[in-house]
């Protein structure tokens, strides 16, 4: 049994702990609060960090979760020699995949697969061109210098009208007006050429030879000519341009509300369904983005009318 003087002894040291243990809590509460004082625009947010700028060195604030925004995706790089399957997600191909760019060109906004200042590899064989008409619907001509564009390069007649330069391996070239479309199995970059264009370049004997093609704005002094489809009338109309140096790439009506834009066919007509526009103004547009304003010309099917018109040489 522990004696008197023992106990207090106990006592004495149980109360000196317990005020040493108060003390240090209160010495780490005082602490914390000039912590808290301290602490920059006095921030409560642990969520939030804030840096201090220092010279030399950017000062990075990361934004709470309810600030953060999803970043938009970086588009793919891509440029006029681009291949299909990497412009199909953006825009149409431009050259097409067995085709060899020499430049791209940024010039012709409005251009299609075929583009200026590219060099196009493929093969020429050659067709019987008869009179000269074909599928973009020009009608028989005395200048058989012409050409049918492969399926893919026709591109739903973008390619109809435009003028392209063909060389063979042994250096013979001939210009040729593309006025058909050579169906499937025509390959990307294959242009069937007359027979007369062909014997330009080779024997006709040989069939087939590789060549290479591009675009053209050639000389001329012929100007643009209009012609309404069979069956136009206020109701519904169609509508060709035939003789442009460029490659057209829109044609517009004027109607009550402004300009309208019509819808190309695969047979090179420019069709209003419903007859907005048929008759008045018409404006149209060529790859490089320059326009012309036609009026004057009369709701007459099947004629073709000229104008003194003609986009610029490039």
């Amino acid at each position: 049994m522990a004696s008197p003087s023992h106990r207090r002894s106990l006592r004495k040291r149980r109360r000196t702990a317990l005020v040493s243990a108060a003390a240090a809590v209160a010495a780490a509460g005082l602490v914390a609060s000039l912590v808290l004082a301290f602490r920059p625009h006095h921030e409560a947010d642990a969520g939030q960090a804030v840096a201090t700028p220092v010279a030399g060195i950017q000062a990075i604030v990361r934004p709470t979760a309810s600030e953060r925004k999803p970043s938009a995706p970086s588009p793919s790089a891509t440029s006029g020699a681009t291949t299909p399957a990497a412009a199909a997600t953006t825009a149409p191909a431009r050259p097409s995949a067995t085709s060899t760019p020499r430049t791209a060109s940024a010039a012709a906004p409005l251009a299609g697969r075929i583009r200026p200042k590219v060099t196009y590899r493929g093969v020429a064989t050659f067709y019987d061109a008869g009179t000269g008409d074909g599928a973009c619907l020009y009608g028989p001509s005395d200048d058989l210098m012409i050409a049918a564009m492969n399926h893919t390069d026709y591109e739903s007649s973008k390619a109809c009208g435009a003028y392209v330069l063909v060389r063979a391996a042994g250096g013979a070239s001939v210009t040729v007006r593309i006025t058909n479309e050579c169906p499937l199995p025509c390959a990307p970059g294959q242009l069937d050429l007359s027979a007369q264009a062909f014997a330009k370049l080779a024997d006709p004997s040989l069939g087939r030879i590789p060549i290479t093609w591009s675009l053209l704005s050639p000389s001329t002094s012929d100007t643009i000519s209009i012609r309404y489809k069979t069956g136009s009338s206020r109701s519904w109309c169609g509508i060709q341009v035939i003789g442009h140096r460029n490659p057209m790439a829109r044609l517009e009506v004027r109607t009550s509300s402004g300009w309208r834009q019509l819808p190309r066919t695969d047979y090179n007509y420019f069709l209003s369904a419903h007859g907005s526009g048929c008759g008045g103004a018409i404006r149209i547009t060529d790859i490089y983005g320059q326009q012309l304003a036609v009026n004057g010309i009369a709701l007459r099917p099947d004629v073709v009318q000229p104008t003194r018109l003609q986009f610029a040489e490039h």
